[in-house]
């Protein structure tokens, strides 16, 4: 199967995001992975963690994005940050940010964290606790945030946007310039693991169209970087919008903006499990290799996956966004459609667009 851009053989990630472990002090409602206090069986120990760290690094130069549950958990942590940073790898790190204090900001920063990211759900202390499912959540991650300000560690605020918290948007993305954060990264929520109790929190076709007109007018602001996440629409309304202003969206004009797309799964992005399995994504559980049964090489997954080059041809897309004009920067969430429909080739279940194709088509498209 040929790859969309007439390339048999794909570039390599740009992003890698390892779930090091599924351990977790907070149990939030929306939690991909269920996670708990654990202990959970079966988790990559350090050199096995490092082998795959080799086979990364002999091909690809992708920014390491070390997740859990909550990364700051595991005990050798530090080791797999230094040996991420001496393979010649960018590691970041994904926390809530609840157990981190100054020294071990510090020591995040002086092992080679370039950035980490703490999650606020909510503006204040009610919002952001009843999201996480613990009583002082908020301040907990408020105090790790002064601590990464005074260890000058980067830091930026992802939030999970939810029909209980998308009004807030606003107020969460001035919270987090009051901060001094280095970017906001609003997420829609796709309703898998523990957040798929939330499938009526998550938001509809007409509410999703609407939040992420929101963020293009936040970006407008310019106060702030933002990267809408698991909300592949942006990228067809960053086009509509700029258009309807009489603006092109080219790499001069938007940066990356203009080269990437919403669903990068298997495409310039992967995911690894705590117990080895390679994912398009943290939210779509269908395996594409196991790098214990493979000899921990992560390389050959990417390059020869049947579920990765499936991905890839954008033709193999069913519904609408099979013939979707925006098909190319957006490819609709494959979790998302997964969990309606049990089918990660099927149309976005949450998009209301009515793409060029269907709307020609009228009664005659099926």
């Amino acid at each position: 199967m040929s790859h969309p851009h007439g390339k048999d053989r794909p570039e390599g990630p740009r992003l890698i995001a390892w779930e090091v472990t599924r351990r977790c002090n907070l149990r939030c409602k929306h939690c991909r992975g269920a996670s708990q206090s654990g202990p959970y069986a079966g988790e990559l120990e350090f050199d096995e963690v490092r082998r795959v760290l080799e086979r990364i690094a002999a091909k690809f130069e992708p920014i390491i994005i070390l997740t859990g549950g909550e990364p700051l958990l595991r005990e050798d942590i530090f080791d797999i940050i230094r040996t991420t940073v001496d393979l010649g790898l960018r590691p970041v790190l994904a926390t809530c940010g609840t157990t981190l204090d100054e020294a071990t900001a510090r020591e995040l920063k002086d092992s080679g964290i370039q950035r980490i990211s703490v999650s606020i759900d909510g503006p204040d202390t009610a919002s952001h606790d009843a999201f996480r499912g613990v009583p002082g959540a908020f301040e907990a991650s408020m105090r790790g945030i002064e601590a990464a300000r005074r260890a000058e560690l980067p830091f930026q605020i992802n939030t999970t946007l939810t029909r209980g918290n998308a009004d807030a948007l606003e107020a969460i993305h001035d919270l987090a310039v009051s901060l001094g954060a280095a970017a906001f990264h609003p997420f829609l929520l796709v309703p898998t693991g523990r957040g798929s109790d939330l499938k009526d929190e998550a938001l509809d076709g007409e509410a999703y169209e609407r939040v992420l007109n929101r963020v293009y007018d936040l970006r407008q602001r310019g106060t702030i970087p933002l990267k809408p996440t698991c909300a592949p629409h942006y990228y067809r309304i960053l086009r509509e919008r700029e258009a309807k202003a009489g603006r092109k969206v080219t790499p001069e004009t938007h940066g990356l903006d203009a080269m990437s797309r919403g669903c990068l799964g298997g495409i310039g992005f992967a995911f690894i499990s705590h117990v080895g399995r390679v994912q398009i994504c943290g939210f779509l559980e269908e395996c594409a290799g196991d790098l214990r049964e493979n000899g921990y090489d992560f390389p050959a997954i990417w390059y020869g996956s049947p579920l990765f080059r499936q991905l890839r041809d954008f033709r193999n897309y069913e519904g609408k966004c099979g013939v979707c004009e925006y098909r190319r920067w957006c490819g609709g969430c494959r979790a998302r459609a997964f969990a309606a429909t049990g089918d990660y080739l099927a149309e976005e279940p949450f998009c209301t667009y009515e793409p060029k194709a269907v709307r020609e088509a009228g009664e005659d498209y099926t």
